[in-house]
């Protein structure tokens, strides 16, 4: 997930920051709070806080429990104080919520007993794989599937030659020319393995795409992949072709860290879903890739991995090793994750095709869980083609994940894409307003002090867009070459940032264990826009409003169901409000090259603060992404096909030093 791309770009409220480690008396906590305008989402957060603030106090309490947080699910003995109605008048005030005076000596009892079912349920020490006895379904009332499977046609094999001497020539090809090669024995899986590991080895001290390398596992899969080649046992285009895997997946004998810090040598013991398809579609894993710490940026706990078209920008996430190392040529296809841009972003950032597939398409057992609502697994890959036929082996149920529903991805490379309605969401198209060099009225003194800063910082990025718009409607023009016909569409107009605290709810859910422990300092960032920050805040939320988000969502549902009656494929912009709206609905999304920048683009900043794809500078890719309608991911990719071969982008590669 890249939660710095979807809810913090500009025009969007940043979190604000309350360390709970700081102890503030309850007259400067609800100041404080009230300065920073939170409303009716804190009352059982501050209630509670409150209530624990007072039993910090206690000296005692502190020595029998010195390294344990306040409140932590590491002390279920600990005698808790009791809720006073002062706590629940301040806290009533703060969150704007009335309550009779002779109403509150009721509530009391019942809201002390509520809390102590908190600490029960902490006391079940719940590992991240439990998920919620609810099933997000992004289907409307009335929906139909299309469950047949059929064979997938993946077209007449590529013509290929006599192999290279120096087999890094493959590096760079795409998934069926490499299948070719092997499945001909021109080139063996060995052979091949051997390549890419000695391509990873070589780049990764520049690039921090890896985290573990399989090697052995690898090596003994290309053997058994050659030997049944030799046998006459094809299994299909994967068989023997090196992929890499996003460290979130779980690989039975090697680590499974999630990219952060206190997890590095965390061992679970199972191959996740995915893995175990791949293994039987006799795709070889050759190593276990970066992800931002707990799926967010491109930060992990050994540094910041590399975008290989600028080395000195992160390349995104949190999907950061899948798109880097497969941008460099260091794996033949990778396996990603997307919660709200995990795959588009770095996929737009390295200049690779990213496959974010429905919710509820690929399962996800044995991956790590962020949020049970809205996390998708995904191919990253060279080619679209590559990512069908990577879709085709890892979909579909498998009894676990409750999820996942029976639908078929029936990849057929001659579909006749001409048959889609295609719409393109035309305000996304339009110039980008002026920036507001006005000062806005009522900032304190050391507001005022950063203005001209900010508004440097709005300029540069209203200048970047603009740059970077020409290649989206070059794209709008290109498929009007190809005869597509476009239907102006706009998206519903509800509240969908709001809407977004329901991952921040879900992720704080699945790793509570880590804040009430105090072991989330473990993680490598520590800044108001981290996990660590953003899982205390998520605290804050009840659940009345998380259900009522949950209600708006059903709302979105409906509409983007509306739009999907008109149009089969609708095209847009990667980076506008698209990508938070189709990560709520479920929808799915194919994102691929669609130019380069030319010396003439703005100067990158100086600083690469994770927040924008559109950053890169000259010579670095822009993106186009084409949305599909729910289960209808196999049509989406033969549209997305079409336009990718009638442009070569996805042929180009970053030059990389020797």
């Amino acid at each position: 997930m890249d939660l710095q791309n979807a809810l913090w770009r500009p025009g969007v409220p940043s979190q604000t920051v309350i360390q709970f480690g700081i102890m503030l008396d309850r007259r400067n906590f609800l100041t404080i709070c009230s300065q920073f305008g939170f409303a009716s989402t804190l009352l059982p957060g501050t209630l509670y806080t409150l209530a624990t603030q007072a039993q910090a106090t206690s000296a005692s309490s502190d020595a029998a429990h010195p390294s344990v947080t306040p409140g932590s699910a590491a002390a279920p003995n600990k005698a808790l104080a009791k809720i006073t109605p002062e706590m629940l008048e301040q806290a009533a005030a703060l969150a704007g919520v009335t309550i009779a005076p002779n109403k509150i000596p009721m509530m009391l009892e019942g809201l002390n007993r509520q809390r102590e079912g908190y600490q029960a349920i902490r006391a079940l020490h719940l590992p991240n794989s439990v998920a919620p006895a609810f099933i997000f379904d992004p289907l409307p009332p009335g929906a139909t599937l299309q469950t047949e499977r059929e064979s997938p046609n993946y077209g007449s094999a590529p013509v290929v030659g006599r192999a290279p001497k120096n087999l890094e020539e493959l590096a760079f090809d795409t998934i069926p020319q490499l299948a070719e090669y092997v499945r001909a024995r021109k080139v063996s899986s060995v052979a091949l393995t051997e390549m890419y590991i000695a391509r990873i080895r070589r780049y990764d001290p520049e690039l921090h795409f890896l985290i573990t390398l399989t090697e052995e596992r690898a090596m003994a899969q290309a053997r058994a992949a050659d030997a049944e080649i030799a046998a006459g046992k094809y299994r299909g285009p994967l068989h023997g072709l090196p992929w890499g895997a996003k460290d979130l997946l779980a690989v039975k004998g090697y680590p499974t860290t999630w990219g952060a810090g206190g997890f590095q040598h965390q061992m679970i013991d199972e191959d996740a879903i995915v893995v175990q398809r791949l293994d039987a579609a006799g795709a070889v894993l050759v190593a276990k890739l970066t992800l931002g710490a707990l799926a967010m940026g491109d930060k992990w706990f050994g540094g910041r991995t590399r975008n290989p078209w600028n080395r000195k920008q992160g390349s995104s996430g949190s999907s950061a090793g899948p798109a880097s190392a497969t941008s460099a040529g260091c794996v033949a296809f990778s396996i990603g994750s997307e919660t709200l841009g995990s795959i588009s972003s770095p996929s737009t950032r390295c200049g690779v095709t990213g496959l974010r597939p429905t919710f509820g398409f690929v399962p996800r057992t044995g991956a790590m869980a962020l949020s049970w609502t809205m996390d998708k697994l995904g191919p990253i890959c060279r080619a679209v083609e590559d990512c069908a036929i990577v879709m085709s082996s890892i979909y579909g149920p498998d009894e676990k994940d409750l999820s996942v529903r029976n639908a078929a991805f029936n990849w057929d490379v001659d579909f006749d894409w001409r048959s889609l309605r295609v719409g393109y969401i035309k305000s996304a198209f339009e110039m980008p307003k002026a920036v507001d060099e006005q000062m806005p009225q009522g900032l304190s003194a050391e507001e005022q002090k950063k203005w001209p800063q900010r508004l440097a910082e709005r300029k540069a990025y209203h200048a970047r867009n603009m740059y970077d718009l020409k290649y989206d409607l070059a794209t709008l023009e290109k498929l009007k070459s190809m005869r597509v016909e476009l239907a102006p569409v706009e998206l519903p107009k509800l509240p969908f940032d709001a809407m977004t605290t329901l991952l921040s709810a879900e992720a704080a859910a699945a790793f509570d264990n880590l804040t009430m422990t105090g072991r989330d300092k473990l993680l490598t960032e520590q800044g108001p826009y981290d996990w660590p920050n953003t899982f205390r805040i998520a605290r804050f939320y009840p659940a009345v409003e998380y259900i009522q988000a949950n209600r708006a969502r059903t709302l979105a549902i409906h509409q983007m169901a509306k739009i999907f009656e008109t149009v089969d494929i609708l095209v847009t912009p990667s980076g506008n409000e698209q990508l938070v709206v189709t990560n709520l609905t479920g929808h799915p999304a194919v994102i691929q090259p669609n130019g380069f920048r030319g010396n003439d683009a703005p100067i990158p900043p100086a600083t690469d603060t994770g927040n924008e794809d559109n950053i890169g500078g000259p010579g670095t890719p822009v993106s186009i992404t084409f949305l599909g309608n729910l289960y209808q991911d196999a049509k989406l990719c033969a549209f997305a096909r079409a336009y990718q071969r009638a442009t070569d982008f996805y042929k180009m590669h970053p030059g990389l030093s020797s």
